[in-house]
């Protein structure tokens, strides 16, 4: 039976309409304190539902969009505020399981589709998919909410609200007015929670803020609770998270400005320990400097893996002769599939310059100085006399040095980036602000460029052409026992890019011999950081991890590694050491078996490589055999040991560090 107050002759309030479909239940039962408690308004939730169409509970104006998508305001003609909150906690899935068909400011009807959710993107990233509608401003406009609890279909009637009567509205609405400004509470709350100082970062959801706190000993959680404008205080995730209600952008804004922060700046990790010892200070540098890279890598990660399966496309193409290499479709193909990869220096300089507070567009110019055409042509001269086994190849105003190639790298412009971040305010306190436009600039550019020509690259080039030799001699040593070290530990010089001094060996002993049995461990060594991944796709229940993961050991068995070490193994680094181990592995039995390689692109992909162009031999089954082993035993450490969707919770992020280089040449002896 549906009831309605008409209490003090207040007008009646329109229903709420059920948004979606499944089992509406009391707000106390929805699983999450916040809304359970009432502190957002009085309201229902709805589980078991099977998403899709979202639909308007009330007819009204679209008042608030979250960013993330995952939640809607709207109000109605009678003054009530109506918030929709699709899933919980789902503000962390940055939107991907939501589409929203409105827009802020637009009129909608009751039961108009206004979004859409998808229910088992939400289910596979561990979330809740508890949807709850609540009238934010209940206690102003609204005497209670009767419930109808049950099974029901989007569109129905689920609630029905009672009006308050005049006078009673009348005085909320005084108390409301006569709470302090937006600006006194933020102030307020800032020192409650420690002052500035103990703030790392803050940003905010659709009802809370979240701050991140050097330490979270220091707020005491009664206090900031009796703050005026809070509702109530939660600590998860690493976050302590201020529940404000509505209102949470207002003072978000304000607490910004006080802190003279840009809107939604990206939270930091935890604060580590500071370490005591050499061993500890090493950790924590190789910690930092992974990070860093994985951190400048992500977001051209998803178009490492689209151009590392066109790379493999085009393998195939051309190994069975259906395009080829001198033809206008394996140009046109093969621009689709390496161009991210030749003008790798522009794009990460953009997100490392970001990541460690330069100027993007500066340091983007500098990857392009690396990559620009008569650079890239100039690096592969010989040079007419060499030192310390690096080529002169060129001089600057009559001083010959070394120009090493710097398509396909990263780490040199890692290290511009790092500069640029600290000259530049320097430069800004030198340079007058009228001329500043155009000769910070100037400065920084000249500046951060023959650095890394002069300087940066000829120092690579001496330490990678070292550990080639090295490498070298290893093999000519014992082939089982390099295959071993090799396997284990040439993934680890990919991160830095001092194996691309190996690429000229391989391609030597190909041009010379037409066969390299070290790019046959090389090989392996890119199969098992596919198996990693594979592992982590398997395992994983977060959609995002799933879609990265996936694509990743795609292209890594198509013989690009980046997607995978960057995206996901070095990012959590146990995953990294197990596709070690299983490169140890495979480069173990591929140097026992003496298999041999007669082309140059290798993993999965590149299997018509290891077949003896005079005839079949044990180098292809031995291929199979050392390929299986290597993704087969980082596949199971990795699910064992190696990864767990918490890792995700505890991924590095670093804001400012030293170093890394990076050269994914396409083909086995490169990623």
């Amino acid at each position: 039976m549906h009831t309605q107050d008409h209490s003090g002759g207040a007008s009646p309030l329109p229903p709420l309409i059920a948004p979606l479909s499944g089992t509406i239940i009391p707000l106390s039962e929805v699983p999450d304190p916040v809304f359970a408690k009432g502190n957002l308004g009085e309201g229902f939730g709805i589980v078991d539902t099977p998403g899709g169409t979202v639909h308007a509970p009330v007819t009204g104006t679209v008042t608030m969009i979250a960013k993330t998508k995952h939640a809607l305001g709207i109000r109605t003609a009678d003054g009530l505020e109506v918030l929709v909150h699709l899933g919980i906690d789902t503000v962390e899935l940055s939107g991907g399981p939501f589409e929203v068909s409105v827009s802020k400011g637009q009129e909608v009807r009751a039961g108009e589709a206004i979004a859409r959710m998808d229910a088992a993107a939400i289910a596979e990233a561990g979330k809740s998919t508890c949807t709850i509608v609540t009238i934010t401003n209940s206690a102003a406009v609204a005497s209670g909410v009767t419930v109808h609890a049950g099974p029901i279909e989007a569109g129905r009637e689920a609630a029905r609200p009672r009006a308050k009567d005049a006078l009673a509205q009348s005085t909320a609405a005084r108390a409301g007015a006569s709470g302090g400004s937006q600006g006194s509470r933020a102030e307020a709350l800032i020192a409650a929670v420690g002052g500035a100082e103990n703030i790392r970062s803050v940003t905010h959801c659709i009802t809370r803020l979240r701050f991140y706190l050097r330490d979270e000993q220091v707020p005491q959680d009664a206090a900031v609770r009796d703050l005026d404008g809070v509702i109530d205080v939660i600590r998860a995730g690493g976050q302590y998270q201020v529940v404000i209600g509505p209102g949470v952008e207002d003072v978000y804004a304000e607490v910004a400005a006080a802190l003279g922060a840009s809107p939604d700046p990206a939270p930091e990790a935890p604060p580590q320990p500071r370490p005591t010892t050499p061993l500890g200070w090493a950790k924590r540098g190789f910690s930092s400097l992974i990070g860093v890279i994985t951190g400048s890598m992500i977001p051209v990660i998803g178009l490492l893996a689209a151009s590392g399966i066109i790379k493999g496309i085009l393998s195939l193409l051309t190994t069975f002769d259906l395009v080829t290499d001198s033809s206008d479709t394996y140009l046109v193909i093969n621009a689709l599939s390496d161009a991210v990869f030749f003008f790798l220096p522009i794009f990460v300089g953009f997100t490392a310059a970001k990541r460690l507070g330069a100027d993007p567009i500066i340091v983007a110019i500098v990857g392009g100085v690396l990559t620009y055409p008569q650079i890239v042509e100039l690096s592969s001269a010989e040079g007419q006399r060499s030192v310390l086994g690096m080529a002169l190849n060129a001089d600057f105003f009559g001083v010959p040095y070394h120009m090493a190639g710097y398509s396909y790298s990263i780490f040199p412009i890692i290290v511009g980036a790092w500069l640029a971040s600290v000259i530049e305010p320097w430069l800004k306190r030198i340079i007058p602000a009228t001329v500043r436009m155009i000769f910070l600039p100037l400065v920084e550019v000249v500046v951060v460029s023959l650095a890394i020509l002069l300087v940066l690259g000829p120092a690579v080039t001496f330490v990678s052409t070292g550990i080639a030799n090295g490498i070298q001699a290893l093999y000519d040593l014992s082939p089982s026992i390099s295959g071993l070290l090799i396997g284990g530990f040439y993934q680890t010089l990919v991160i830095f890019g001092l194996h691309w001094a190996v690429i000229p060996l391989v391609a030597q002993d190909i041009a010379l011999t037409g066969q390299s049995p070290l790019n046959a461990i090389i090989s392996a060594t890119m199969v098992a950081q596919g198996g990693a991944v594979l592992a982590v796709f398997v395992k994983s229940r977060m959609l995002k991890i799933k879609e990265l993961s996936g694509s990743a050991a795609i292209a890594a068995f198509c013989g690009i590694t980046e997607p995978a070490m960057y995206g996901v193994n070095l990012k959590y680094g146990r995953i990294f050491l197990m596709a070690s181990l299983g490169g140890a592995c495979g480069g173990l039995l591929t140097g026992l078996f003496n298999v041999n390689m007669w082309g140059f692109t290798g993993s999965l992909i590149g299997f018509t490589s290891f077949i003896n162009p005079e005839g079949l031999d044990f180098s292809f089954w031995g291929f199979w055999i050392a390929s299986g082993t290597a993704a087969t035993v980082a596949f199971v450490l990795t699910y064992l040991f190696g990864f767990s969707d918490a890792d995700v919770d505890n991924g590095r992020e670093v804001k400012k560090i030293r170093l890394g280089r990076r050269e994914p040449v396409q083909r086995s002896a490169t990623s």
